[in-house]
């Protein structure tokens, strides 16, 4: 339970206020400001001062702010928090500061329907807009109360039973972002993979579905020695997340997700890897420094997937000196575009379509201004950025997504993967040697 809900700008000003319990007064408000906002030494979302304690998460230009004096479960606290976040996303589009004061009547009217009395009671996005419209006007469907009230506190909230479509079709977009951060001598500091499922369901009635990932498919606590899931090239995730509307019984024992899923976009799964990472790109790069007055540069790029997938979006960031008076780079064959960019001190290689397996390089020299005191170069990582299209690092694969109503229609399923750069760096040294693939 919490006794009290704020949201706050970034100057400390109340946006929102609502309490709940007796046991708070509304200068409450002004103790978070002055401990939490105008002190830039905070940095735990979660301050208690005496008996209360101040839960807070920043979003955008907001503090999203939960008070309590009780015990309360911190999860629980912060899914709330999260939770108006998405709430507010869904009815505004986007949620800051000009949304929240375009829009205040309505937030104090989804705050008084998500919480009673400091308790969350209804938190469903498609439950709360079939009675509460962005105008804030009452639509037609809240006329059946008794149906609304099924829904919010029926097995499954989350999705209405009279829902038709005149085409029923599901699509499935598996994206993960890959870090790799890779040491100036070439061994692999970190690589994992962050991963998540997304689902759009635009399906009639109340289909349950079933959902299939690798057979060879291993959780964190599955594994007592990693050595055998190696030589059987198994995906291992090391934790994961489901919706609530994941059946997680069938899940434990044959890897098959079963849901009721919500109507239109959910994220289904998040999943976190770290083991047998495909790795998208080689980068190898070769840096000198000749005196003090030139720094020499090539840089080989090379894709490590299937020639009939191509990786869009392709950009290479490569760190000049701050003291860099004049660069010239040339790319060469068809490898893109490269030119330097003197106000983010570093050379921006850009290269729109990469074929996999192809490889591209870029050679440039950078003639250096002398200064009055010599600072070494600190050589900052090569950082990159792509997209690759039906390609994920963690090899994980949708084997099959079956659709079973009781009207007995046909269902068109479609599967999409996309995996994109997270923090893809690589540190760069003098004369740096490889003997083994990045």
């Amino acid at each position: 339970m919490i006794s009290a809900f704020f949201i706050y700008n970034q100057k400390g000003e109340v946006l929102i206020s609502r309490l709940y319990r007796h046991d708070l007064r509304r200068s409450v408000a002004d103790i978070f400001r002055i401990q939490v906002i105008s002190n830039t030494d905070v940095r735990s979302p979660i301050i208690t001062l005496g008996s209360t304690s101040f839960f807070h998460v920043r979003h955008e230009n907001l503090y999203i702010v939960a008070v309590t004096k009780w015990n309360a479960n911190a999860a629980l606290v912060f899914e709330l928090c999260y939770r108006m976040i998405s709430i507010g996303r869904s009815y505004f589009g986007k949620l800051d500061e000009e949304a929240v004061k375009n829009n205040f009547v309505l937030i104090y009217e989804l705050l008084d329907e998500i919480l009673d009395f400091g308790y969350p009671q209804n938190s469903e996005t498609d439950t709360l807009k079939m009675y509460i419209t962005t105008e804030g006007v009452k639509s037609e469907r809240a006329e059946d109360s008794s149906r609304i009230t099924i829904q919010a506190t029926g097995a499954i909230s989350w999705r209405r039973n009279d829902i038709k479509y005149r085409k029923n079709e599901a699509f499935i977009d598996v994206i993960e972002s890959v870090n790799l951060l890779m040491s100036n001598t070439g061994t692999l500091l970190r690589a994992d993979v962050a991963g998540q499922i997304l689902m759009r369901a635009y399906l009639s009635g109340t289909p349950e579905c079933k959902f299939g990932l690798n057979d060879k498919l291993l959780l964190d606590k599955d594994v007592v020695n990693r050595t055998p899931a190696r030589k059987t090239h198994a995906v291992e995730i090391d934790d994961c997340q489901f919706h609530q509307c994941v059946k997680l019984g069938r899940f434990d024992t044959d890897r098959t997700i079963s849901f009721i899923p919500p109507d239109g976009e959910f994220e289904l799964m998040r999943y976190r890897t770290t083991e047998n990472v495909n790795l998208p790109f080689r980068v190898l790069p070769v840096v000198n420094e000749i005196g003090k007055t030139r720094v020499e540069y090539k840089i080989n790029v090379r894709a490590n997937f299937s020639p009939k997938l191509y990786a869009n979006n392709v950009v290479l960031r490569i760190p000049t000196p701050l003291n860099a008076a004049k660069v010239d780079v040339k790319v060469l064959g068809s490898g893109g575009k490269a030119k330097y960019v003197p106000s983010e001190n570093c050379i921006i290689w850009k290269i729109p379509r990469f074929q996999g397996q192809a490889e591209y390089s870029l050679s440039g020299e950078a003639q250096l201004s002398s200064t009055t005191h010599k600072k070494v170069w600190s050589r900052p990582p090569i950082s990159m950025d792509f997209q690759v299209l039906m390609f994920t690092s963690s090899g994980l694969l949708v084997r099959f997504l079956k659709v079973f109503e009781k009207s007995g229609y046909q269902s068109v399923k479609w599967v999409r993967y996309m995996t994109k750069a997270g923090s893809y760096q690589i540190r760069v040294s003098e004369n740096m040697q490889y003997d083994g693939m990045a």
